[in-house]
């Protein structure tokens, strides 16, 4: 496993190879994080970022959202994936942000996670960027990232990777962390093709060690 001291190292590198990482969902306001990010489960945000472009312009504020029929937004969200569960989910977290916190988001994942499918990821993005407060967010590439560096163990489930990764982090890199993750598994230590000999992490990475191992055998 990682040492507190290598894991710093990594973060070290991350920000000399990502200094600029930021979320890529296009959006304004926190409401249309909100949706983004529920949208991008199982989902690019390359492709996300091309429907809400004019979905964003369609619908304003959870109100509009309730003002058509769940067919209508089916339509506008068809070419991402589980668009029908999707779109139940968002009229729902719509109404219930009227009925409960005046229309506005609010800035509090253990209220977040309360909404139609929101998990503690898509809490997390959107205290952390929308409202500035330290979280990391557990996807898909921050799961695998830390997994093959040897920062968490491979059983670990996502609730355990976030622990563990608060844990070694220092709190006001968590935000910060989070992006520099996403956009080292995102471009550089993909899921298929990782870069490993090109990694500046080589020297401490479990699974690139077992990897380039396989190719030049020592």
């Amino acid at each position: 496993m990682l040492t507190k001291v290598q894991w710093l190292y990594c973060l070290d590198e991350m920000e000399q190879m990502f200094p600029d990482a930021h979320c890529e969902l296009v959006h304004e306001n926190p409401f249309e994080l909100l949706v983004a990010t529920l949208l991008s489960a199982q989902c690019t945000d390359v492709l996300v970022n091309k429907v809400t472009k004019n979905l964003f312009q369609k619908y304003k504020n959870p109100e509009d959202y309730l003002a058509v029929s769940i067919e209508e937004l089916q339509t506008d969200i068809r070419s991402i994936g589980l668009f029908r569960n999707k779109a139940k989910n968002i009229q729902a977290l719509s109404r219930q942000l009227i009925e409960l916190y005046n229309g506005e988001v609010p800035p509090d994942r253990d209220l977040l996670t309360t909404f139609p499918g929101v998990g503690r990821k898509t809490a997390n993005v959107v205290v952390s960027v929308a409202f500035d407060i330290p979280a990391i967010a557990v996807d898909t590439h921050v799961e695998r990232v830390s997994k093959r560096l040897g920062l968490c163990r491979w059983k670990d489930s996502v609730l355990q990777v976030e622990e563990t990764l608060m844990k070694k982090t220092p709190i006001d890199l968590w935000s910060k962390t989070h992006h520099q993750l996403i956009f080292f598994g995102r471009y550089h230590c993909k899921a298929q093709n990782p870069n490993c000999p090109e990694c500046p992490l080589l020297s401490v990475c479990r699974e690139g060690k077992k990897r380039m191992n396989k190719i030049v055998p020592q």
